[in-house]
């Protein structure tokens, strides 16, 4: 119960990733607010989850992408709870169509998602945090799409590599604060979200072919954000953290160059 006493909001928790994360912080002691945009009946679920373990639980609708809609469930989340320690930007969009030819309204949407929910999110976590002094927690889950130039997602890519760049100038401009910062980066992960791009034969049989053999899980992304938020990891911000399964790994380079096996 490395955060009992902890009170945190997490972004685009309905399920996935977010649902991992919102249940790992419960099982370590932390109340959760949880953000939602559409789909209340998985964030319910989520919310379940966190009861289920003995901890509180809010439900929090709101388009990140929307600062005003942001900082309403920031205050209210900490109102609420009595404080806010923690915030975890998880929340993305994404399309996949070659940029020559993508639809500019859902490149826009992504961009505004992914790349201004973080900072919005930020912001307002970050204010409130200062105002109530003793420091806390923010951590930006990116992706490896933000170095790996993945075709079809251009959208994507970009504003994950500018969401790291914005985590790690806010980790030096809040550190007088005692607000750490820290960023992960999950490889590919076995979530709902996966089916918009890949078949239930195509995730099976590509992700039999990665290093580690299998797609990573939402809980072990999950047991990553623990450990960052964890006071006893009060000497890490800036910090930059892959839970990939080596997926990043020069791996394709294991046969046909005569590297060892």
């Amino acid at each position: 119960m490395v955060l009992a006493g902890k009170r945190a909001l997490v972004t685009g928790a309905g399920r996935g990733i977010g649902r991992g994360i919102a249940v790992g912080l419960a099982q370590a002691g932390a109340d959760v607010a949880i953000n939602f945009l559409t789909d209340p009946e998985d964030a319910e679920q989520t919310a379940a989850e966190v009861r289920q373990i003995g901890r509180r639980a809010i439900l929090c609708p709101a388009d990140v992408a929307d600062y005003a809609a942001v900082e309403r469930m920031v205050e209210r989340a900490a109102a609420e709870f009595g404080s806010l320690d923690i915030a975890v930007s998880n929340a993305a969009y994404s399309d996949r169509e070659w940029f020559c030819e993508a639809d500019l309204a859902g490149f826009r949407r992504t961009v505004d998602v992914t790349m201004w929910g973080p900072l919005h999110l930020f912001r307002a976590a970050a204010r409130r945090m200062i105002s109530q002094g003793g420091g806390g927690s923010l951590v930006l889950i990116s992706s490896t799409h933000s170095y790996i130039p993945v075709p079809g997602a251009m959208a994507y890519n970009i504003s994950k590599a500018a969401a790291n760049q914005m985590a790690r100038t806010a980790a030096i401009e809040l550190i007088d604060h005692r607000i750490r910062v820290n960023t992960i980066f999950p490889g590919w992960i076995d979530t709902p979200g996966e089916r918009k791009f890949a078949s239930e034969e195509d995730i099976a049989r590509v992700g039999s072919k990665l290093p580690w053999k299998r797609l990573g899980r939402s809980d072990e992304v999950a047991r990553g954000v623990v450990f960052l938020c964890d006071p006893a990891s009060d000497y890490i911000t800036g910090s930059e953290v892959l839970i990939d399964g080596g997926i990043t790994l020069p791996w394709w380079a294991r046969s046909g160059m005569g590297v060892p096996q």
